[in-house]
């Protein structure tokens, strides 16, 4: 199988079974967009929901959040991964927000990456979802499964996220983004992948060698 008719048949799947993806994180704008993809590293999307409506009832507005101290934020998140990490940059993003943005999340890569606490992966996710850019996120289910399926080779976020670009229409990325973490969050799972139940099989490079070896 070629890697043109691999991605022919894992896009086609998808664009007639989920034909319109979305992130599982609740928000309301670009700036509580942010602050929920900044706790959902290394956490669980149903966390994050349960912690951003009290913190953000708080500090709705950047200003209001780079009023605010570390300590003050900690209070809110502390139920999530990292927290004292992330109420600190929680707080530096804010500030940096008010100070340099005008309190306006920025739309470029650059200036997403260079807000404190803010990669490649989150900005990935500011672009495609708030603004509606040709962005592909590569979280840690996107790395498995593109690597399972064959649809990348790679050894970093990067190199995955830049086979992807390569490779899927620009109109599609970032819903293939969701795509592929939803598949790896409910089906290519990274203890047990439910091969006998996913759809993806017939071009799985992953399935088909693990078939190769049990049928030698």
């Amino acid at each position: 199988m070629t890697i043109k008719e691999r991605y022919e048949g894992v896009l086609d799947y998808f664009q007639r079974t989920q034909p319109d993806p979305t992130t599982e994180l609740e928000y309301r704008d670009p700036f509580s967009l942010l602050v929920a993809v900044m706790l959902s590293a290394q956490c669980t999307d149903k966390r994050v929901n349960m912690v951003t409506p009290a913190l953000l009832e708080a500090y709705p507005t950047p200003e209001a959040m780079a009023a605010a101290s570390a300590d003050d934020i900690y209070h809110y998140v502390k139920s999530v991964s990292y927290p004292n990490a992330k109420s600190q940059h929680l707080q530096q993003m804010a500030q940096m927000l008010t100070d340099q943005f005008g309190g306006q999340v920025p739309d470029t890569m650059e200036k997403l990456t260079s807000l404190p606490g803010v990669g490649r992966k989150t900005a990935n996710v500011m672009l495609g979802l708030a603004f509606g850019k040709a962005a592909i996120a590569v979280d840690t289910h996107v790395f498995r499964v593109s690597n399972r399926l064959g649809l990348a080779n790679g050894k970093t976020p990067l190199e995955v996220e830049q086979a992807l670009t390569r490779h899927i229409p620009a109109h599609l990325r970032f819903k293939a983004h969701h795509w592929i973490l939803l598949h790896g969050r409910y089906v290519c799972k990274a203890l047990r992948p439910d091969c006998p139940n996913c759809a993806l099989r017939p071009w799985c490079k992953h399935y088909t060698s693990t078939q190769s070896i049990h049928n030698k």
